[in-house]
């Protein structure tokens, strides 16, 4: 017997999401923060880390640290909180919690993949809507796909990734008010853009908003929450694997958070970084930038996957896209001004 024999033609189908190898290079390839915790404050996590039991399993909600979420992200009174494994792990969740038979998913297309994947993995059709060749979102063709099909479940990045493009919210709110299904506004790089629908969510009854602490500094603990009313929240929670969040991440995030000011700073610092890297990259002959709300630029060369390889003869990372609607377009994290530097001696020697 064969795994040709028993599994899903659907997943056979699929490609494992990759990672490239990144040791010994200028990591700019996955939008992170790109500071490490200064070290006074790492020397403090450590000491309550040591005190974790990690002999028991952790709380299966974790209500300190969703009680602190609530506290510092300003979710607003009489909504819930639900942690994942990442924002991932959300993603299936309610990708599987809306997947009844013959049920479909939209999103504005290119977008972060995992939508697809999800909706392939639960059996939902996955309806793709094109961008505008700028990566601008046409309000009155989504609205009018809205209306004629009618998903169970839209997702939206807001902004988007991997194009960095915020939609404007008038367009997010049409397509709220259009939809009789779930919209999940994925906000995994608020703190860049600054704009955020998290205040609203009393507004409309079917829209959660989802985000992650990864892009704000802590990628490695594997934390995301989406907030929702109870009604979502608690159907939602149903399909959550117990103890999803170890003991450590929960631990972890709420010694951090505690302390958010500290990467709010560094956030603000990558902001600072951002126009410069952007114009310097625009300079570049034979580029073209997407103007970013995010904290990275999809970037437009003559020849993707050979200043792709190009930039990593000379160590420096990036993500390399070459599919539909992305055909020679890297994607490239703000990194220290530094890093930056690095990055564009790079590029001018690559092109």
């Amino acid at each position: 017997m064969t795994p040709e024999k028993l599994i899903r033609a659907e997943i056979l189908a699929l490609k494992a999401y990759h990672v490239a190898d990144s040791d010994g290079m200028v990591k700019l390839d996955a939008m992170e923060n790109p500071y490490v915790l200064p070290a006074q404050l790492r020397r403090e996590l450590a000491e309550h880390l040591a005190r974790v039991d990690l002999n028991r399993y952790p709380d299966p909600t974790g209500r300190k640290l969703r009680e602190l979420l609530a506290r510092k992200m300003n979710v607003p009174a009489g909504m819930e909180i639900l942690l994942g494994n990442g924002s991932d792990d959300l993603i299936q969740i309610v990708t599987f919690a809306c997947a009844r038979p013959g049920a479909a998913m939209l999103f504005p297309a290119p977008t972060f993949v995992m939508y697809g994947v999800n909706a392939t993995l639960s059996g939902m059709r996955a309806l793709r809507h094109e961008l505008r060749e700028d990566y601008t979102l046409d309000r009155d063709a989504f609205v009018a796909r809205v209306k004629m099909d009618q998903p169970a479940l839209i997702f939206i990045a807001y902004p988007n990734n991997p194009t960095g493009v915020l939609y404007p919210e008038a367009d997010v709110i049409a397509v709220l008010r259009a939809a009789e299904g779930l919209v999940v506004l994925d906000e995994a790089y608020h703190v860049f853009a600054q704009q955020s629908f998290m205040p609203r969510l009393a507004e409309f009854p079917n829209l959660v908003v989802m985000r992650t602490v990864s892009k704000l500094g802590l990628a490695g603990i594997r934390l995301g929450y989406l907030v929702g009313r109870r009604e979502w929240i608690q159907e939602f929670n149903k399909v959550r694997q117990a103890y999803n969040v170890n003991v450590l991440t929960q631990a972890a995030a709420t010694f951090v958070l505690e302390r958010l000011e500290v990467l709010e700073e560094q956030a603000a610092r990558i902001r600072a970084e951002r126009p410069g890297l952007g114009n310097a990259l625009a300079a570049l002959p034979g580029v073209t930038v997407t103007p970013s709300a995010a904290n990275f630029f999809l970037v437009r060369v003559p020849d993707g996957d050979r200043t792709y390889e190009a930039l990593r003869r000379q160590g420096v990372l990036v993500r390399n896209f070459n599919g539909p609607g992305l055909k020679n377009c890297l994607r490239i994290t703000v990194g220290t001004p530094d890093e930056n530097r690095i990055l564009l001696t790079a590029m001018r020697e690559a092109l």
